[in-house]
C-alpha cells in the first residue's frame, strides 16, 4: 500500500462517517471531499475542473426540467386521480393498482417527484375508502424505486454510472439494457407487497388520525375590531384571542390595508384591526364563535373555508435547519402548527423551539385556497391537493402543455435508443447520446413556454447535482490512485482461500450486490455507486471475466434500499403521513432487500454473461 492509497482509504473512511452522522448537507460533504482530494496530492488541480465535464448531472439537470413540466402540467396527476376514482376499497387492489403506476412512471421521472404527485392522491383515496393510509404510502415509495431500477433514466444513480463508464472508455447503457432486470424486479417486489403489505405493514394512523381531530375542515373568521372593544390597547397575547387552550388561532393580522408581519406577542390591538381566526380544538371543547366575538367586540365580516392540513418538510425546503419561529412560519405561509410528527412521535408543545428536518411533518390549519401557494413554495409535499378542492374555488384542467410535456420526454427517449439501434445496422446514422436529446427536449419546453426559466432552476434538484459533481472527484482519486485496483486486488486474495475458481465470480457478484445494498442503506445512492464501480471494475479484470455484471449488480442494488426510512429520500416524503415507526421499515423493507438481493444474482449472469 502506498502513502497516497493509504490517505484515499483515509478520505473514504472519513466521508463515510460524514454521510452516516450527517456531519453536513450532502452537498456539501461531497464539494468538501472534492476540495481535500485536491489540497492532499491525491488530484492533479489542473485536473480538478475535468469533473464538471462529466455528461452526468447535465443530464440529470435537463430531465429534471422536463419532469418538472410534467409535474407543473398535471400530465401525471390525471391519471392517478383516474385511477383513484375507479378503484375499490380492497386494501389488496388498492396497493397492486397504485404500485404499478407508481413504478411505471418512475421509470421515465424523478422518483421525488412521482411520490409528490401520488401522495395526496394516494391519501385521498384512502380517507374516502377508510383505508388506514400507512398500508399504502410504503409501497409507493417502494414501487417508485423499484420502477427506477428499469431505464437508463429511472434514477440518477443510473446516468451516473453510465458517464462513469464513458469516461472509463467503457460502452455506455442503452436506454433499456436494465429493462430485463428491472421489469422481473419490479414484479416480484410488487407481488411482495401485494400480497403480504396488508399484514406486514401496521395499520397506523396519520398525525391527523393519531391526534383524534375530529374535523378536517374548520371555517375562518375575517373580524374587525371595533373602536368599542375591551382588546384596543392590549397586547395581543394577553386578550382572549391568544388562548389556544380553547382552540382559538390567529392567522392573519392587517392594519390600514397592510398585514403586519411581525410576531402576535408584540402586538398591541388598535381599533379597526381586521384579524383572520380559526377556532378548532382536537376532540372538541373550542370557543363558541359566536359569544367570542360579542365578547371582545369584534364584527364577523366574512368567513372562508379552512382545513386542517399535513405538511411534509421537504429534502430541499427552505425551513431545513430553520425553527418555527426564525422562519416567521404563520406569517411566510399563512398557516398555523398544531403538531408536529418526528421519527414516529407526535409533538404538540413548544413546536416553534424546534429546527426543521427532511421528513418533518407539519399538522396545520391553513385555508382552503392557501394550498396552491403553499405548493408552489416547493417548501413542502402537500398530502391534500389543491385539486381536490371545490371546482368553484380551483379547477385544473387538461392543457396542451400535458401533451408537449409527454412529447417531449417520449422524444428524448425514443432518439437515444432508436439512433443507438440503427447505428448498429447503418454506421452512418450517428448516436445521439441520452445528455444532448435531453438537453434539446428542455430546451424545446423552454422555447414553447410550457415551463419557464424560473421554474426550470426551481425544478433541479441543486443538491444533487452538486453532490454528483464532489463524489466524481472522490471518484478520480481513486483511479489516479490505484486504490480501487488495491482494493480489487485485496478483496480476490481473500476470496481465493475460500472459493473455487470456477465459482469466484458468481460468490463475488452475490457478496458485491450484497455489500452495496448494506452501503446504500446509510449512504446516498450516488455515493454508494461512485465508490464501487471503478473497484468492481478493476475486481472482474483481476479475476479475468466481463466485468459488466458487476456493474449492473452495484448500479441497480445501489437503489434498493429499503430497510431504513433515511436509506431514500421518498421514505422520509411517507413517514410522518403513514405515522410510521423506524422498525415498520425493517420489518417490511429486509424481506424486499433479500428478494431483490436473489432475483437479480441469479438473473444477472444470464443476462450479461461472465
Amino acid at each position: 500500500m502506498t502513502l497516497q492509497i493509504g490517505l484515499t482509504l483515509a478520505v473514504i473512511l472519513i466521508t463515510l462517517i460524514a454521510f452516516i452522522r450527517e456531519w453536513a448537507a450532502p452537498d456539501v460533504i461531497a464539494l468538501s471531499v472534492l476540495c481535500l482530494v485536491v489540497a492532499l496530492g491525491l488530484v492533479d488541480p489542473g485536473k480538478m475542473t475535468d469533473v464538471f465535464k462529466n455528461e452526468a448531472p447535465l443530464t440529470i439537470a435537463a430531465l429534471f426540467i422536463i419532469g418538472g413540466c410534467l409535474e407543473k402540467s398535471g400530465a401525471v396527476d390525471h391519471i392517478g386521480r383516474a385511477l383513484r376514482d375507479r378503484l375499490s376499497g380492497n386494501t389488496r387492489t388498492a396497493i397492486l393498482a397504485f404500485s404499478v403506476i407508481t413504478a411505471f412512471f418512475s421509470a421515465w421521472m424523478n422518483n421525488t417527484a412521482i411520490v409528490a404527485i401520488m401522495l395526496p392522491v394516494t391519501l385521498g383515496f384512502a380517507r374516502s375508502k377508510n383505508i388506514a393510509a400507512s398500508r399504502l404510502l410504503m409501497p409507493l415509495s417502494y414501487a417508485s424505486i423499484l420502477g427506477g431500477c428499469s431505464t437508463l433514466i429511472g434514477t440518477s444513480t443510473n446516468i451516473l454510472v453510465n458517464g462513469t463508464l464513458r469516461e472509463m472508455g467503457v460502452k455506455p447503457m442503452t436506454m433499456f439494457e436494465l429493462a430485463p432486470l428491472g421489469v422481473p424486479l419490479a414484479i416480484a417486489g410488487i407481488a411482495y407487497l401485494t400480497i403480504f403489505g396488508p399484514k406486514l405493514i401496521p395499520a397506523r394512523s396519520s398525525i391527523t388520525g393519531a391526534l383524534e381531530i375530529d374535523s378536517r375542515t374548520s371555517p375562518l373568521y375575517h373580524l374587525l375590531i371595533g373602536a368599542n372593544s375591551p382588546l384596543v390597547g392590549k397586547l395581543l397575547s394577553e386578550t382572549q384571542l391568544a388562548d389556544r387552550g380553547m382552540g382559538i388561532h390567529v392567522m392573519e393580522v392587517r392594519r390600514r390595508g397592510t398585514r403586519l408581519m411581525i410576531p402576535l406577542s408584540k402586538i398591541v390591538v388598535e381599533k379597526n384591526d381586521r384579524f383572520l381566526v380559526a377556532i378548532h380544538r382536537r376532540r372538541g371543547g373550542a370557543a363558541k364563535p359566536d359569544s367570542l366575538f360579542e365578547t371582545i367586540g369584534a364584527q364577523v365580516l366574512s368567513t372562508v373555508d379552512g382545513i386542517v392540513s399535513e405538511l411534509v418538510v421537504r429534502d430541499e425546503s427552505s425551513l431545513l435547519g430553520k425553527t418555527l419561529a426564525a422562519a416567521d412560519f404563520r406569517q411566510t405561509y399563512n398557516c398555523v402548527v398544531l403538531a408536529l410528527h418526528r421519527n414516529g412521535v407526535n409533538i404538540t408543545s413548544r413546536i416553534a423551539e424546534l429546527s426543521m428536518d427532511v421528513g418533518d411533518t407539519l399538522l396545520v390549519i391553513t385555508a382552503l385556497n392557501n394550498l396552491d401557494a403553499l405548493d408552489a413554495t416547493r417548501d413542502f409535499i402537500l398530502t391534500d391537493s389543491p385539486e381536490d378542492l371545490p371546482e368553484e374555488i380551483h379547477v385544473k384542467k387538461v392543457t396542451p402543455h400535458v401533451i408537449l410535456s409527454w412529447v417531449a420526454l417520449i422524444g428524448v427517449v425514443l432518439t437515444a435508443t432508436l439512433t443507438d439501434v440503427l447505428h448498429g445496422f447503418f454506421p452512418a446514422v450517428p448516436v445521439i447520446p441520452i445528455h444532448y436529446a435531453a438537453m434539446v427536449g428542455a430546451l424545446l419546453l423552454l422555447w414553447l413556454k410550457v415551463i419557464t426559466p424560473r421554474e426550470a432552476y426551481a425544478s433541479i434538484d441543486w443538491q444533487v447535482m452538486l453532490m454528483l459533481y464532489g463524489l466524481l472527484g472522490l471518484g478520480m482519486a481513486m483511479k489516479d490512485t490505484h486504490t480501487a485496483e488495491w482494493l480489487a486486488r485485496e478483496l480476490v486474495n481473500v476470496a481465493e482461500h475460500f472459493v473455487s475458481p470456477q465459482n469466484l465470480p458468481l460468490v463475488m457478484l452475490w457478496l458485491v450486490f450484497i455489500l452495496t445494498i448494506c452501503l446504500t442503506e446509510v449512504l446516498s445512492n450516488n455515493a454508494t455507486a461512485v465508490m464501487l464501480v471503478p473497484i468492481v471494475m478493476t475486481l472482474a479484470h483481476e479475476i479475468g471475466v466481463n466485468p459488466r455484471p458487476f456493474i449492473m449488480a452495484v448500479t441497480v442494488a445501489a437503489s434498493t434500499a429499503f430497510a431504513l426510512p433515511m436509506g431514500y429520500q421518498t421514505h422520509m416524503m411517507v413517514y410522518g403521513p403513514g405515522g410510521y415507526k423506524f422498525t415498520d421499515f425493517l420489518k417490511v423493507g429486509i424481506p424486499l432487500n433479500l428478494i431483490c438481493w436473489v432475483v437479480s444474482c441469479l438473473l444477472i449472469p444470464h443476462i450479461w454473461p461472465f
